[in-house]
């Protein structure tokens, strides 16, 4: 077992520096540079602190008789088991430049995906965070205002209007208490999420939600077959494959679907068949399988496919931000628009308020 050494922003490395090393690491390859010269020409070129130091040791293992994949073991939060596997079936081939620019289009594509989805996360998120701020600094600070200019009123206050100052009497009351429980209940779900059967419950409701559950679920699916379609022209063993695969899927359900096709698969089975027994995996995407499995073009057949969800990926992103911009809108007028509405009731029904 190697001696690992665990990187400080890995995540940032993977998702920023790793393709942009890869497809240097490709093309300086191509051009018939020795590899520790490579390396030392992409430490010089490394910007990032914590990655220039993981160009150096690889270099140094090279130099003390270690293959790239070997080197690339000590640094295992950086270099995962997909990436590893490419490396080392390009070492098997001979063809280490066309498999590192493979991998490097695969790792800028996955980057690519992500950053679509977060965006499209970001805008609904953030609005409708600062709708529920406003809404609540309105019941906390401006209800009472109103409510201390009613005292004075003789008759009952409208129902509505009522019930707003009950609500914002209750918040005032007991909100450090609200608050502090709301903080419990997330540490409890986010510990609760780092355990094998919280994962499995929450991602697969995550799978379940309207909209963003079928966003996820093509993610993964894209996700998928691109990884699958990468390792299988590389060379990569079937069953390594399904392996890696299930761990790049990033959604525990799959991940559980595709373990338990392994065994099926060992024994023999077809891997569409085996695949195709789980409800989260497609028709077209078995079939698509199954097409690959019969004319032996497997890779091809699932690069197809990975295409397929990508393009419907963007397309549900462009739908989504078009249709949650109204509705958040719409969310924020009636909720905000309630309030106002609510708090001047009293004036609008002066005659019946006010005693005479």
């Amino acid at each position: 077992m190697p001696e690992t050494f665990k990187i400080a922003g890995a995540k940032k490395i993977q998702n920023k520096d790793l393709p942009v090393f890869t497809r240097l690491l490709g093309a300086m390859l191509d051009a018939g540079m020795p590899l520790v010269q490579v390396l030392e020409t992409l430490e010089s070129e490394t910007a990032n602190k914590n990655f220039k130091p993981v160009v150096s040791g690889l270099k140094e293992y090279i130099e003390g008789g270690e293959s790239l994949s070997e080197s690339m073991r000590h640094y295992p939060n950086v270099f995962d088991t997909l990436y590893l596997s490419m490396i080392q079936a390009g070492e098997s081939s001979g063809m280490m430049s066309d498999i590192a620019m493979r991998l490097a289009g695969y790792l800028e594509e996955a980057v690519l995906l992500k950053r679509k989805v977060k965006s499209a996360m970001m805008y609904p998120v953030m609005v409708s965070l600062m709708a529920v701020i406003l809404t609540i600094s309105m019941i906390l600070f401006v209800v009472p205002a109103f409510k201390e200019m009613y005292s004075d009123f003789d008759s009952a206050l409208p129902g509505p209007t009522q019930a707003l100052v009950n609500l914002s009497d209750f918040m005032r009351a007991y909100a450090p208490y609200v608050f502090a429980g709301m903080i419990v209940i997330g540490i409890i779900f986010t510990q609760y999420k780092k355990t094998p059967a919280g994962r499995l419950q929450v991602d697969g409701l995550k799978l379940k939600m309207p909209i963003f559950g079928e966003l996820s679920l093509k993610v993964s699916l894209s996700r998928f077959s691109s990884t699958f379609a990468e390792l299988t022209r590389a060379g990569v063993p079937v069953i390594k494959t399904i392996g890696i695969v299930a761990a790049a899927t990033d959604n525990a359900a799959l991940h559980k679907a595709v373990m338990e096709a392994s065994p099926k698969i060992e024994a023999g089975q077809p891997i569409s068949e085996s695949i195709g027994s789980s409800p989260l995996f497609p028709r077209l995407l078995i079939q698509m399988m199954s097409a690959g499995e019969s004319s032996g073009r497997m890779d091809d057949m699932l690069n197809r496919i990975a295409n397929i969800y990508k393009q419907e990926v963007d397309a549900t992103v462009e739908g989504l931000t078009s249709l949650i911009e109204p509705l958040l809108i719409s969310f924020l007028g009636v909720t905000i628009g309630g309030i106002v509405i609510a708090m001047f009731m009293p004036i609008f029904k002066l005659s019946e308020v006010v005693t005479s």
